[in-house]
């Protein structure tokens, strides 16, 4: 899908440009390598390297069922699922996360989570905004592309912002992009066939000669390139984008069987079909992306987004929950142990959020329905202050009763980790106007 010549090079959709280079095999929709280069120049804090890991879980996860059981509420409401002491005293989560209970010293909950806009949507949780606000043109950008544009990339072979997620069938829950700020700060998206792309199966010697032949020309173009760019031919971002071809850092990122195998089976194995009806619609639960995401982190990237299962439980909401919870329970605990093992608790934030919460009531379908009034989030890593449960909901888990926590504070923590200031740093518009990152600018006190 890549054609090299010293004269040009040609795209996969036939267009000739002098000093432009696209990859078309790796799922990056269109993204010229030479822009997401170019987001270096934009400061010279490229050398700083602290990284967010978000775990999106599509169609709202229950709240109350998983990290705010009501054990005293009617049974309408409480569901079925016992609460669990964790290694934190006082603070109990349900019975399906007995991971995450063995290490709650590690994690923060957040139980009184509000400001969600109530779509189905991964919007907000990308961007930290609404989707029907007064969005610039372009709209608003996720956190991973603000961040490749306020820092660019730690290393040039690895992009900033990088999506693991599986394409999913409800569009509004894909892992949203660069808005305002352009394809040079897109995520580079690696889904199943881009990794097949990436990855040289066992016993093809066929394919693994020709792509040494290929080797070999990219070989012969960069001496090429580096005579041409003495010349003044090329440009900068396109030399280092050659860079970006050449380095195998990116692939052996990628690429488990250099994982130790021991940690490996900590994470679990994956499981396409976990919730059956969802096996052809993205929504599976692919274990090896949790570690794929630390592995990713540890590379360069800045922020790396992961979509997990579903969770529109409308209908079967307990019978799903016992498949799906204890995996995300197993992934995101290997996860954050993973994080502390390998001492990057203090440059690695973790948040696991849906969109909104389910309604109390549970109804005849043995299914939870939207309840954007208030839901619940964990957070891990960061430096922040662990072990805690933060706000609280009345008896029946419907509205927060004690600390609201707004999901633009979860924000404005996730950019006070990066060192970010968000009263100075602005980011320019389409038109040039610079716009802060998020309106509401205090982080969590608890947290910081």
């Amino acid at each position: 899908m890549l054609r090299l010549d010293r004269r040009r090079v040609r795209l996969c959709d036939g267009v000739s440009r002098r000093s432009f280079l696209q990859i078309g095999g790796l799922a990056m929709g269109g993204l010229a390598l030479p822009q997401i280069l170019q987001a270096q120049q934009q400061t010279g804090n490229s050398s700083q390297h602290k990284s967010v890991i978000m775990i999106f879980l599509a169609g709202g996860p229950p709240h109350q069922d998983m990290l705010d059981l009501k054990p005293d509420a009617p049974s309408e409401i409480r569901g079925e699922f016992d609460p669990i002491s964790t290694n934190v005293t006082g603070l109990q989560i349900s019975e399906l996360m007995p991971r995450v209970a063995g290490m709650m010293d590690k994690f923060t909950v957040i139980r009184s989570l509000v400001g969600a806009e109530g779509r189905h949507d991964s919007f907000e949780c990308c961007t930290g905004r609404h989707f029907n606000g007064n969005q610039p043109q372009g709209g608003w950008p996720a956190i991973g592309s603000s961040l490749s544009k306020l820092f660019g990339p730690v290393d040039p072979a690895v992009p900033a912002y990088m999506d693991l997620s599986h394409k999913m069938a409800h569009n509004p829950w894909n892992i949203k992009g660069s808005g305002f700020l352009g394809t040079a700060h897109a995520p580079f998206r690696v889904n199943g066939e881009s990794l097949q792309n990436m990855t040289l199966p066992d016993g093809t010697s066929g394919r693994l000669a020709g792509r040494k032949n290929l080797l070999a020309r990219l070989d012969r173009f960069r001496r090429a390139a580096d005579a041409d760019l003495d010349a003044g031919l090329y440009d900068t971002f396109t030399e280092q984008a050659l860079g970006v071809l050449s380095s195998s850092k990116l692939i052996e990122a990628m690429d488990l069987e250099q994982e130790d195998p021991k940690v490996r089976a900590r994470y679990g194995q994956d499981d396409p079909k976990v919730l059956g009806y969802a096996l052809d619609q993205g929504y599976q639960a692919i274990m090896s992306r949790f570690l794929q995401a630390r592995r990713l982190v540890e590379a360069g990237a800045r922020c790396v987004t992961c979509s997990f299962a579903h969770f529109d439980w409308h209908g079967s909401n307990f019978a799903h929950a016992r498949k799906v919870v204890p995996l995300l329970d197993q992934g995101i605990a290997a996860l954050v142990e993973d994080i502390h093992d390998r001492g990057l608790e203090k440059d690695v934030t973790v948040i696991v959020w849906g969109e909104f919460g389910r309604t109390p009531k549970i109804n005849k379908s043995a299914g939870r329905d939207h309840w954007p009034t208030v839901h619940a989030a964990l957070l891990a890593g960061g430096g922040m202050r662990m072990g805690q449960a933060i706000g609280s909901t009345n008896r029946l888990a419907e509205s927060a009763e004690d600390r609201p926590v707004h999901m633009q504070e979860v924000f404005a923590t996730l950019y006070n980790n990066l060192g970010i200031n968000l009263a100075t740093a602005t980011i320019p518009d389409h038109n040039g106007r610079p716009q802060y990152l998020l309106d509401r600018q205090q982080p969590i006190r608890e947290l910081v």
